[in-house]
């Protein structure tokens, strides 16, 4: 496996490895020309770095929704599964957006990125007829009811 360089924004000039590159064929909404993202784990925290490989301005903090969201679920569409080419393993993040309030921060739960680990395929997916929406209160659990949240 070869390892790449990519220029960040925040950490400058990085090297990382083929296997943590991830194609977008359709990028990502609002960044449809990028289709080569890093996945780049943050080590002891249930955050990634989504960075672009080709516009180091491109980038996306990333959590685990479970983490944060145990009872977040969705079913996959039939379609989408097959276009990732999932077969068993799959990875789910959601687009966080960082408020200088941390608690003010919120996760995209309507539309996660879905990763398969496998081939390395990713794609954001928009959850129709879901309770979710994107903006979620990154810090505390929120009933869903209606699709509205409890606060």
């Amino acid at each position: 496996m070869n390892n790449l360089i990519i220029e960040t924004l925040t950490w400058g000039e990085l090297e990382v490895k083929e296997e943590q590159i991830y194609h977008f064929p359709k990028g990502i909404p609002g960044f449809d020309e990028d289709t080569e993202f890093a996945l780049i784990a943050m080590v002891d925290t249930p955050f990634w770095v989504l960075q672009s490989v080709k516009e180091q301005r491109h980038s996306f903090l990333l959590g685990d929704p479970f983490a944060f969201y145990p009872s977040y679920e969705f079913e996959l569409p039939d379609d989408e599964a097959e276009e990732l080419q999932i077969e068993t393993e799959v990875m789910v993040a959601c687009i966080i957006t960082l408020k200088e309030q941390i608690e003010q921060s919120t996760v995209n739960l309507l539309a996660p990125i879905v990763l398969n680990p496998a081939k390395r395929t990713g794609k954001q997916i928009v959850l129709h007829k879901a309770p979710y929406h994107t903006k979620h209160n990154l810090l505390q659990e929120q009933p869903v009811i209606d699709g509205k949240d409890g606060g």
